[in-house]
């Protein structure tokens, strides 16, 4: 069930990610259809002036000539233009700035430039006026039309950060909030375990000393599991608080978890174990909590067997920094895109069990020993590989 709300949370995730697409390509969509009316509305407006500054050089009437001055020609107050004559020789600008008190050659420059820009944006328009006369006009898009054009590019980009923002607001937050949920679990699953293991280990000693019992296996027997009782409470102990890492001899502390859980578990079920470094080799690790995460992945291996099969664990140097503990068996498999599904707390192909336990692995190698726990390799059939990477 818990998988599945994780799942349900990505189909979330994903469909709230396409509508914000689609938002998104809307807006972009819709002002570029207003950007281009007003590209149009500007060439309208360019060519009115072309036109009306025709008519003025044309016209003989002296009230038609102010009227095209006042009403047409200024009224262009946004669309920036350069008029020259037929070689490009500037005879008047409009609607842009220069820098104030510069030379009439800085002034020619930068005119020049501007002229340069125009045309990569527009084709000048030709007012020609008979006798092989012509002048250009030169345009550029207004700062309207501009600011218009990369503004959707600007909104989105201010949305993404907003919402990268959030987003990682909102995942701290719940990590949190699991991290909490975790360390609570622990807290109440080794208090509760306090009280039997105490009855439990005064009845062990009890029976150790009494002479009916003497010299019996099973005693002794209970004396492993009661503190290996003693062990488990105190590695839910140590979750949330931190654990002290000691460089500890690493294929000593390996071989100590497999060899309580060989004794423990079907005989079909084959260890083997092997380093390929030096047996004294040490790694920073907190055993409890190490032994944890050993015996985690051997249970689910052998689950995974049907307690029927082999488990080779193999450790070798990854790097100058690390050691790598690569645990093999020859189970079922995990099927290619369920790789990463099974450290998600709730996954599990189990009928019984929470399906905590890769979960709470995983958090132990990364978060406590500053490590690495994932599936190293794993074919449907053949078996799956999980490595441990912990630093030296």
């Amino acid at each position: 069930m818990i998988s599945a709300i994780y799942t349900q949370k990505n189909r979330i995730k994903l469909i709230i990610v396409i509508v914000a697409l689609l938002i998104g390509a809307g807006t972009v969509v819709y002002t570029n259809i207003l950007v281009q009316k007003l590209a149009e509305r500007e060439q309208q407006l360019i060519d009115i002036y072309a036109k009306g500054l025709r008519f003025m050089v044309s016209s003989e009437s002296d009230d038609n000539t102010v009227f095209i001055q006042e009403e047409i020609i200024e009224a262009n107050k946004s669309v920036p233009v350069i008029l020259t004559d037929g070689d490009e020789n500037v005879m008047d600008y409009k609607n842009f700035k220069l820098p104030e008190e510069i030379s009439e050659e800085k002034k020619a420059r930068l005119l020049r430039e501007e002229i340069a820009e125009m045309k990569a944006q527009h084709q000048p328009i030709v007012v020609e006026f008979g006798e092989g006369f012509k002048n250009y006009i030169f345009y550029k898009d207004s700062k309207l039309l501009t600011q218009l054009r990369y503004y959707p590019y600007v909104q989105l980009t201010v949305i993404a950060c907003f919402a990268l923002m959030a987003y990682f607001a909102f995942s701290y937050s719940r990590k949190a909030e699991q991290n909490r949920v975790w360390v609570g679990l622990a807290k109440e699953t080794a208090h509760q375990l306090g009280t039997p293991l105490s009855s439990l280990m005064a009845w062990y000693e009890y029976l150790k000393y009494t002479p009916k019992f003497e010299n019996e296996p099973i005693v002794e027997e209970l004396g492993k599991d009661v503190r290996r009782l003693e062990i488990i409470t105190e590695r839910f102990s140590n979750i949330g608080s931190v654990p002290v890492l000691k460089d500890e001899n690493i294929l000593k502390v390996t071989e100590n978890a497999i060899s309580y859980l060989e004794g423990r578990v079907s005989k079909k079920v084959r260890f083997t174990i092997q380093a390929d470094f030096p047996s004294h080799m040490p790694a920073k690790v907190n055993i409890p909590l190490y032994e944890w995460v050993v015996e985690n992945i051997c249970k689910n291996a052998i689950d995974a067997m049907e307690g029927k099969g082999s488990i080779d664990v193999r450790l070798s140097l990854a790097g100058k920094n690390f050691i790598a503990v690569d645990i093999r068996d020859t189970g079922k498999g995990i099927p290619k895109g369920k790789l990463n599904d099974v450290f998600l707390p709730g996954y599990t192909t189990k009928k019984r069990g929470w399906g905590l336990g890769l979960a709470l692995a995983r958090r132990i190698i990364e978060n406590y020993h500053k490590g690495k726990l994932f599936v190293k390799w794993s074919e449907v059939g053949k078996g799956t590989m999980f490595r441990i990477m912990l630093p030296r």
